[in-house]
Order: structure tokens, then C-alpha cells, then sequence
């Protein structure tokens, strides 16, 4: 990046590492918490039902039908929400998504049957959809592409953060928290509800939606920043949606949304599942203990996840450093399952998984936005979340039904074999001939 670069008024000059410094310090945070409250609310369920299943007699089977449910409308709802976004805004869309998930996740604590939380659930998918591909999108509005994989982790982060405190957070409340008559995994919903919805206030009046209209950059600031990311488009396509509307038959862009949807089986069985994976290393533990000791993978991801993607931006090259991230986590999974007797081991194979699982994000999301034109990032990147959300449906669901009422380890394999396989798609996925970046031809 260069260090000074004339902008559009004679005789100013633009610091371009000052530039990024500012984004890095204004839009980073606000996509770090929208997404680190959205992880913690969508994972909220597992550690709930620790609780849960008694209260509403919930079989495992039954909870992983459960968990999979919100991504029925959340899948169907993914690229209609990024075309919104794209129309009103990222202020209003973003505020607007986060305020009525915090509402419904809240109100999750007072279902009283199973009937009701398939409802609660089901309206949670439809009240986040659009959040992850939001974010995506609006990285592309504010980094370029030789920065946006430690961007994209810079937010992504959140997630492994998110797993973290939620872990700690929800074990306590579970065996601390039974204020009003109401028990521990209902104030798990209530008060992991609450946050979002002040943050999504805040988003309302806080964020900008592209570099022209942020307050805290000079207007020599925001037009060279949108010149540099506008220089790696053909802009004269940007506002024309049935141009991107292009991206949902691209064959790149399908084959790519399929390895992420491999990646999501193994993704979300870990974190719909590593409470009662935790609990059957050790059934001794306590819910504080299991949150406690399951907190211990997600800081292995979050440090992983933030070497790599610098790594991957030094590189250039994404395809082997995503494929790398999976065998990690595919090795991990093998671990648990062989070592499932052996606490300590165990453990080692969930910190190798959640390794893997983390650190692909950055790699593969800035693989997947170097395939698409300008005018197709909002419909493209929403569609590769979408597909990828179905491995979140299959996922759960099918370790639900195989896992047996004492052993839910075991049914681990599902998504080993998923991870595996996807290692095998990105083989066959090659950079375009001179190049740098893995923009991608499948062959």
C-alpha cells in the first residue's frame, strides 16, 4: 500500500496505511460485535439444553432436529436479505436484523413445549438471515482485496470469541441463574437476547454504509479508498442487479458454495454439539465445568484464525491453506472419536478441530469474493452462505439421529467424512493463469 496517493483536490495527499488504520479502528468493531452476539445467540441452544431436554423431555434426536430447523428459513432468506442491504443500506439492514433476533432469542425463554421452540427457532433463522453475507459485503465495500482475508477474520473472529464467552457464560448461568421462578436455560435465552438489541440501536445511529458517508474520514480519505477499491471492478456494472443476479448460476461460484457447505457440517456440529461432547469426555463435569473446559477450544481457533489469515494474505495463494485448515480439523475429529475414553486427548482433538474450523474462514471467504465481479459480490456471497447453511440443516440433524442417547461422539464421523471430502472438491480448484490470488477455474 502506498504511503501517500493524490486525491481529487490539488496539492492534498491521502496516507493510505492511515486509512486502513481508521477502518480498521471504526467498522471492524461494530462488524466484530454484530457477529460475535449473533454466534453467541445462535449457539445459545447448546448449552441450553443441557437443562432444556429435561424441562421439555427433548431427546438428542429431537435437539438436533431442533438445532437444524433454523436454517431452513435462514438458507431461503440469505440472498433476498443481501439484495435489501444492497437497495436500503447497511445501516438500516444490519440495525434492523440484530434488534429482531435479540427479540426473538429473548422470548425463547419462555416457550413452554417443543412446539414452541421449533417456532422460536424457526423465526430466529428468518430474523438472522442476511447477517453473515451482510457482513461480507460490506467488507467489500471498505478493504481492498490484498487486505480483506485479515478483515474478513478481523470480524469473523467473533465467532470463535463468541463460543468462547458464550461456553463460559452459559455453564454459569445454567447452575446460578434461577431469579422469578424461571430456570438456568431460560435466562441463557434471555440475557444472551438482550445485548443485540442495544447494539442494534446503537448500529442505527453509528454506522456508515460505504467510506463517502463516514464521518470520520476527510473527503480526501473516503475517495481515494473508494477509488483503490473501485479500481478492482468493473464499475459501470455496480448498480445493476440482474447483472449480479448472474452469481446464483455461476458454475465457480456453485462448486465453491458446496465445499462451504461440506465445511459447515463439521463447522456446526461442533458448535451445536461440543457441550454434550464435553460432558461425555468427563460426565462428571458440571454445566461451570463444561463451560469452562469447552471455552478451551474456541481460544485455540480465535489465535489460529488471526495467524492464517495474515499468512493467507501474505501468500496470496488461498486453495492449499484452506485445504490445510480442514485436514487439521478432520485430524481433530479422528482424535476425539479414537481417543473419546481419554479426557485429555479428547480435548486435543477438539482444540485441533476448532483450529481447522476457525482458521478456514479468512482463506476461503477471500477466495470465494476474488471469483466475483463487483456487481455480483451482494447476490454471490449470499448465495455461497446459503448453500453452506444447508450443511448447517444436515449436519445437526444427522448427528442427532445417529448419536446414541450415551455416545454422541461417535456420530462425529458424519461430518469427518464431510470435511474430508471437501479437501478433495479443492483439489480441483486452481488460481487463473497469472494471478496472484486463487481467483478461482474448477477444471
Amino acid at each position: 500500500m502506498s504511503t501517500s496517493t493524490p486525491s481529487a483536490r490539488p496539492g492534498a495527499s491521502v496516507s493510505g496505511p492511515a486509512v486502513l488504520r481508521k477502518v480498521q479502528r471504526y467498522v471492524l468493531p461494530v462488524a466484530f460485535l454484530l457477529y460475535m452476539f449473533n454466534y453467541m445467540d445462535r449457539a445459545a441452544i447448546g448449552y441450553a439444553q443441557l437443562q432444556m431436554s429435561t424441562d421439555l423431555g427433548i431427546s438428542l434426536a429431537t435437539y438436533g432436529t431442533v438445532a437444524a430447523i433454523f436454517f431452513v428459513a435462514y438458507t431461503v432468506l440469505e440472498v433476498p436479505s443481501n439484495i435489501v442491504m444492497k437497495k436500503v443500506g447497511a445501516r438500516l439492514w444490519l440495525a434492523r436484523i440484530a434488534i429482531t433476533w435479540g427479540i426473538i432469542t429473548m422470548l425463547t425463554g419462555f416457550v413452554q413445549n417443543t412446539t414452541q421452540l421449533y417456532v422460536a427457532r424457526i423465526a430466529l433463522g428468518v430474523a438472522e438471515a442476511g447477517l453473515f453475507p451482510g457482513l461480507l459485503l460490506y467488507m467489500t465495500y471498505w478493504f481492498r482485496t490484498q487486505d480483506r482475508s485479515r478483515g474478513i477474520a478481523g470480524f469473523s473472529l467473533a465467532q470463535p470469541v463468541a463460543l468462547l464467552i458464550g461456553s463460559i457464560s452459559a455453564g454459569y448461568i445454567l447452575d446460578h441463574a434461577d431469579w422469578f421462578g424461571l430456570n438456568g436455560w431460560q435466562w441463557v435465552f434471555i440475557l444472551q437476547g438482550a445485548p443485540p438489541v442495544l447494539l442494534g440501536v446503537w448500529v442505527l445511529f453509528y454506522l456508515a454504509d460505504r467510506p463517502s458517508k463516514a464521518r470520520w474520514l476527510s473527503k480526501d480519505e473516503s475517495d481515494w479508498l473508494e477509488g483503490e477499491i473501485n479500481k478492482e471492478y468493473d464499475v459501470a456494472d455496480d448498480e445493476h442487479m440482474e447483472i449480479s443476479l448472474d452469481a446464483v448460476k455461476n458454475p465457480k461460484i456453485l462448486y465453491l458454495a458446496f465445499i462451504n457447505l461440506l465445511y459447515a457440517v463439521g463447522l456446526y456440529g461442533m458448535t451445536f454439539f461440543l457441550p454434550q461432547i464435553v460432558a461425555q469426555l468427563n460426565p462428571g463435569y458440571s454445566s461451570t465445568n463444561i463451560g469452562l473446559v469447552g471455552a478451551i477450544p474456541y481460544v485455540c481457533g480465535a489465535i489460529a484464525m488471526l495467524l492464517v489469515a495474515r499468512y493467507s494474505d501474505l501468500l496470496g495463494n488461498r486453495k492449499p491453506i484452506v485445504m490445510c485448515t480442514l485436514a487439521v480439523a478432520v485430524v481433530g475429529l479422528v482424535v476425539t472419536m479414537v481417543f473419546k475414553e481419554t479426557p485429555a486427548l479428547g480435548m486435543i482433538g477438539l482444540c485441533l478441530l476448532a483450529i481447522g474450523v476457525f482458521s478456514y474462514l479468512g482463506p476461503f471467504w477471500a477466495l470465494a469474493s476474488e471469483a466475483l465481479t463487483r456487481s455480483q459480490t451482494a447476490v454471490g456471497l449470499a448465495t455461497i452462505n446459503a448453500i453452506a447453511a444447508a450443511g448447517g440443516f444436515f449436519g445437526p440433524f444427522v448427528i442427532g439421529k445417529t448419536a446414541a442417547a450415551d455416545d454422541v461422539i461417535f456420530s462425529m464421523i458424519f461430518p469427518a467424512v464431510c470435511m474430508f471430502v471437501a479437501i478433495v472438491l479443492l483439489a480441483f480448484v486452481k488460481p487463473v493463469q497469472g494471478t496472484p490470488a486463487a481467483v478461482t477455474e474448477t477444471v
